[in-house]
């Protein structure tokens, strides 16, 4: 038997968070956030971090753990999930995974192999000095030697593509255009419901501008300038969020506050454009268009619920 497990997914600004807690008091849920920012501590407005009243008594895995010092990619989001799993499954409660980076909930669905994506620096750098030598052709036709089928799925002069696939070839020995279509056929160990939430651009563009507005009346500049003088720079991983990278340039008088806020607003609107553009790639996924729901919370938490009792989540 699958374990069960309820995602609510989507770009920003679409009330993840809300639709998890709702869903999750009705059904002795606890939430594992799937967001590469709320993980970290002392990072509260810019990350827009679910405050304890928000949780509404709803046990929340993954928020406010790590020191900004600390690395957040896939495989430790895999590992600390994969902790709160067997926590919440030994309660008898249901994980709802909760969050917007896509990539860490594929990877917790269907176990991606971290070890093939290890990186060879000096190998890196060969293909990059042999790019940049003998041309995009020269190094399309080297991949083309020993994996054509990828040569069907990248474009010639998508040169950090061609890198990639030619990288995991000569430190795998296997042709990426295999390991993909492997993935692709791959079962989940779960018994999974997979929502995705989206809003009119216009309205999701909207709730972006106003959010940010809100942060910043909330005293997101203190908090970046608090964190920049416990020491954290633009060096660090977590900083590098958006939000923050923008607000310490504003800081360190590189660009205006007011132009920091723009390119804030700017890209968290690309970065929304980019989440749905991976979400709609991906399979299994089931799409809550709220305003076929005339933004109704109670209809979408049902929808919810006749999703999951279909596939025996419930």
């Amino acid at each position: 038997m699958k374990k069960p497990l309820v995602i609510i997914a989507g770009p920003t600004a679409t009330g993840k968070s809300k639709y998890s807690v709702m869903f999750s008091k009705c059904h002795d849920g606890s939430v594992i956030s799937a967001d590469s920012m709320q993980v970290y501590k002392h990072m509260d407005i810019g990350s827009a971090k679910i405050s304890a009243e928000e949780m509404g008594g709803i046990p929340h895995y993954l928020v406010d753990v790590l020191e900004p010092k600390e690395e957040f990619h896939v495989a430790r989001f895999c590992d600390m999930a994969n902790e709160a799993l067997e926590d919440i499954y030994g309660k008898d409660r249901l994980p709802v995974v909760c969050g917007g980076t896509g990539f860490y909930i594929q990877a917790l669905l269907y176990g991606a192999s971290f070890s093939e994506g290890e990186t060879d620096e000096s190998l890196r750098q060969e293909l990059e000095s042999f790019a940049k030598n003998e041309g995009a052709d020269a190094l399309f036709e080297r991949l083309r030697m020993v994996d054509p089928a990828s040569c069907e799925a990248i474009h010639k002069n998508n040169i950090k593509r061609v890198i990639r696939a030619l990288e995991f070839y000569e430190t795998t020995g296997k042709r990426i255009s295999e390991h993909n279509k492997e993935q692709k056929q791959k079962e989940s160990d779960y018994n999974f419901a997979f929502f995705v939430l989206n809003d009119d651009r216009e309205r999701l563009y909207d709730g972006i501008e106003k959010r940010v507005d809100q942060m910043v009346e909330a005293g997101l500049f203190d908090e970046v300038k608090r964190l920049a003088d416990m020491g954290y720079t633009k060096e660090y991983v977590s900083m590098q969020g958006l939000g923050y990278k923008e607000v310490l340039d504003a800081l360190s008088n590189e660009i205006s506050f007011e132009e920091a806020v723009y390119r804030i607003k700017r890209d968290t609107r690309h970065f929304a454009k980019r989440q749905l553009t991976w979400f709609k790639a991906k399979k299994d996924v089931i799409w809550i268009d709220k305003k076929n729901f005339s933004y109704d919370d109670e209809k979408i938490l049902s929808f919810m619920e006749e999703e999951c009792r279909k596939r025996k989540i419930l």
